[in-house]
């Protein structure tokens, strides 16, 4: 199993100290956010490309982008105004570019703010703005060769898209190759179906995966059984990367890389 983590857990590194934090540690592929590299939406290829010249130079494999509009304003998935549609549009066109540029093929499309539904919206015209979105950027996804592995989260995080089936249900409607399920342990523990049934009903769809623990830690640090979640991926074929997303900032970077990538080798074999 391939294992990456995410650049921001190495939040008092510079990018280049961040590459060599995740070498030290064993990962073999880093998953970088967007704001961490200045301001995304100003980002050219040629500055994306020296990133993972960057990324590779620490012997990395560069696996795409994640929190993509974290710390944004103006952007919304499922907003009835035209124009806020628009320009998160343009902006998801350009992040996959980005993606391309640094050499990555996964974009994970988290951002529960950025698509909950306010009271007054129609649910079913916002399922239809969602649906139309990914098909009108599959073809530029297609070009760039990246593949928008889309997370669902819980109701405490997000009104809209919060079980697998949800997800599932949309994609198929979307029917595009380069849109995909992503999959995150801590969002999975919101779900009453247990944690291993639902990897194995969801990998067909599945892009990408996130290993940490709803208390904000890394895999096997919490109460979540984190083997049998990885029995089933290995058992399902799952080839894509394992990646470490943690945000307990009150853990050092340090033991939150180690004990994570101590765990997943554990459950893993």
């Amino acid at each position: 199993m391939k294992f990456a983590i995410c650049n921001e857990t190495f939040r008092d590194h510079d990018f280049p100290g961040t590459c060599a934090e995740a070498a030290r540690h064993g990962y073999t592929g880093l998953e970088v956010a967007p704001f961490t590299l200045g301001n995304p939406e100003t980002l050219t290829s040629a500055e994306a490309e020296k990133y993972g010249s960057i990324v590779r130079d620490h012997g990395l494999e560069m696996v795409g982008l994640h929190w993509l509009l974290a710390k944004t304003d103006g952007y919304h998935l499922t907003h009835p105004d035209p124009a806020i549609q628009q320009r998160t549009f343009d902006y998801a066109r350009h992040l996959a570019e980005v993606c391309s540029s640094m050499g990555g093929n996964i974009m994970i499309w988290g951002s529960p703010q950025q698509r909950t539904l306010a009271p007054e919206w129609s649910r079913p015209d916002a399922e239809a703005r969602f649906v139309d979105f990914f098909q009108r950027l599959s073809p530029h996804l297609a070009a760039a060769g990246v593949t928008i592995a889309f997370e669902f989260l819980g109701p405490s995080e997000t009104n809209f898209i919060n079980t697998a089936a949800e997800t599932i249900t949309l994609l198929e409607k979307i029917d595009s190759p380069n849109v995909r399920l992503h999959l995150d342990v801590k969002a999975m523990s919101s779900d009453p179906k247990p944690i291993p049934e639902i990897v194995r009903d969801s990998l067909p769809w599945t892009a990408h995966f996130h290993a940490n623990d709803p208390n904000l830690q890394g895999p096997g640090m919490g109460d979540i059984d984190f083997p049998p979640i990885a029995a089933e991926l290995i058992k399902g074929g799952y080839d894509g990367w394992v990646s470490v997303e943690v945000f307990d900032t009150n853990i050092s970077p340090d033991t939150l890389a180690a004990e994570s990538m101590k765990n997943l080798r554990a459950a893993f074999g």
